[in-house]
């Protein structure tokens, strides 16, 4: 949802682009990401559309909603919590 936030994408898209945002560390199959897509949209976070034609056939489309972009902001919150206890458990870990 992250990615979406940004502007809407296809499934292959944004499997670049993880795997470029992450230098390769992070890839996730497409068929994985169309499973997150149909539970997001089962609970409307995401919607989807099909697109211009493009090399033969109509790209479907992924959109981040009012809901979606409310809940990821929750998340991020969230997420932005657990680092901060996360860093202070591994705090001198490195030596």
């Amino acid at each position: 949802m992250r990615l979406l936030r940004d502007g809407d994408s296809y499934g292959y898209e944004l499997s670049k682009t993880i795997s470029n945002w992450t230098n390769g560390r992070f890839e996730i199959k497409e068929a994985t990401l169309y499973a997150v897509f149909q539970r997001l949209e089962k609970k409307q976070l995401i919607e989807s559309y099909y697109g211009e034609r493009s090399h033969g056939g109509k790209r479907k489309y992924y959109t981040i909603t009012s809901l979606g972009r409310a809940y990821l902001h929750e998340m991020v919150r969230e997420w932005l919590e657990i680092k901060e206890i996360m860093d202070r458990f591994m705090e001198g870990m490195d030596d």
